[in-house]
């Protein structure tokens, strides 16, 4: 079966760097599902803004050394994985884990509907929050979330029932505040909150960096407080 993109995902991170590790983690962060032009259709949406959430398929398309293996012929499958929550010092099974680094990089999040744009260039447009996804991923199906069929609260998580994520403490000098809309504020805690770096790292002098809105910050993380030191327009040529 081959499988081609019906739409991509923009999102103001334009790297891996700085994604939410689930989807819903970081609720007030906004993102837009545009369709290939051969889905580019009210038709294609027509009822969808009945639904609440909806799931997306999509690609792990910034896993370029998995895609070359695969491309040769070469790749070792992975079986097991280290997950983040565990702190990176236990292995699970990769299919016992959400890892994005599977046999055929197929990522799947519920996502939150905001609203439908039907007017505008590319339009039909949808716009959603809480994804978990990088800038221009391709995305191979939306299906609308049911709650009777796909909701089980009383379901066994696995690991994850008695490990939990330990949210930082976030600093944002006023001066960078300032140049923030509310929204953008509010985004940007939510995620460096749920601490982006590498499960392996935790060098109180080290300096990270990632893109959020075109603009490029840098942090530190030290004693469960993370300090954004800086910001910067990202120069365009």
């Amino acid at each position: 079966m081959t499988i081609c993109p019906i739409a991509h995902f923009r999102s103001p991170l334009k790297s891996k760097f700085g994604i939410p590790r689930q989807s819903g983690l970081a609720n007030s962060l906004e993102g837009v599902i545009v369709l290939e032009p051969a889905y580019r259709h009210p038709e294609a949406l027509r009822g969808l803004e009945d639904f609440d959430f909806l799931w997306l398929i999509w690609e792990f398309s910034a896993n370029q050394n998995e895609k070359e293996e695969s491309q040769s012929g070469t790749r070792s499958e992975h079986l097991t994985v280290r997950p983040p929550l565990l702190g990176g010092n236990l292995r699970m099974g990769v299919f016992a884990t959400r890892s994005p680094f599977r046999p055929n990089r197929l990522g799947l999040s519920s996502v939150r509907l905001h609203h439908i744009d039907w007017e505008g260039a590319d339009g039909p447009v949808i716009h959603v929050t809480g994804a978990d996804l990088m800038d221009n991923t391709p995305i191979y199906d939306i299906k609308p979330y049911l709650t009777y069929a796909d909701s089980h609260p009383d379901a066994r998580s696995g690991f994850t029932d008695h490990h939990q994520w330990e949210k930082l403490t976030v600093f944002i000098p006023e001066e960078i505040r300032a140049t923030l809309s509310p929204q953008d504020q509010q985004t940007l805690q939510e995620i460096l909150e749920l601490d982006p770096r590498p499960h392996y790292q935790d060098d109180p002098d080290r300096i990270y960096g990632f893109t959020f809105n075109d603009k490029d910050y840098h942090f530190r993380v030290r004693k469960g407080m993370v300090e954004v030191l800086s910001s910067q327009i990202i120069s365009k040529k």
